[in-house]
């Protein structure tokens, strides 16, 4: 798995584009917390539920569906995380479907369950280039700072880059839309 700290960058650099005016503090918060969410499915181990279970490790939490729901949760959400309705939908889906689209992007493991419950096949990306992440104290190792590194390369630096391009075009985007409306004043 990618790692919780590079999980959150997704929604927030998404966040950051849009702009405060359409995602609210809040609701980028609870985007970060949604691209976590799915790892929560960690638990299924202390209940001897393998990680090949569709209800194991990357298996149903990792899915499209799930993501779904966590969206269909900002709708119902949205007074409270200051949005539309549309725009907590969106962020929240983002933020949880973003999970597995990292996953898939690591090399160890056992993919992705992102289909299920239509299947329960798990898979990757045909390019897998991020070191996946050991669970546990493993993390705090010489393996655990060279999955950072990787994470630095392969998320972190096309993220910022992502994000200040997006940025850049919704500004020049909103600012000509400003410059048409004041040519017919």
């Amino acid at each position: 798995m990618a790692t919780i700290f590079t999980h959150p960058l997704v929604p927030i650099t998404i966040g950051l584009i849009a702009g405060k005016d359409r995602v609210s503090s809040k609701l980028m918060l609870w985007s970060a917390v949604a691209s976590i969410i799915p790892d929560g499915d960690v638990i299924a181990f202390n209940f001897g539920i393998s990680y090949a279970s569709e209800f194991g490790h990357r298996g149903f939490t990792h899915s499209i569906i799930f993501a779904v729901f966590i969206g269909l949760i900002g709708i119902l959400m949205h007074k409270q995380l200051k949005a539309t309705k549309v725009w907590a939908f969106a962020m929240l889906f983002l933020g949880a479907v973003s999970h597995p689209f990292l996953d898939a992007f690591t090399n160890g493991g056992l993919g992705v369950a992102a289909f299920w419950p239509v299947t329960d096949a798990r898979y990757f990306w045909p390019v897998s280039p991020i070191e996946v992440s050991p669970i546990g104290a493993g993390f705090f190792s010489a393996r655990g700072a060279a999955v950072l590194m990787s994470e630095l390369v392969w998320v972190v630096m096309p993220l910022f880059v992502a994000g200040a391009v997006g940025r850049y075009i919704v500004r020049e985007t909103l600012e000509k839309e400003e410059g048409l409306d004041n040519v017919g004043s």
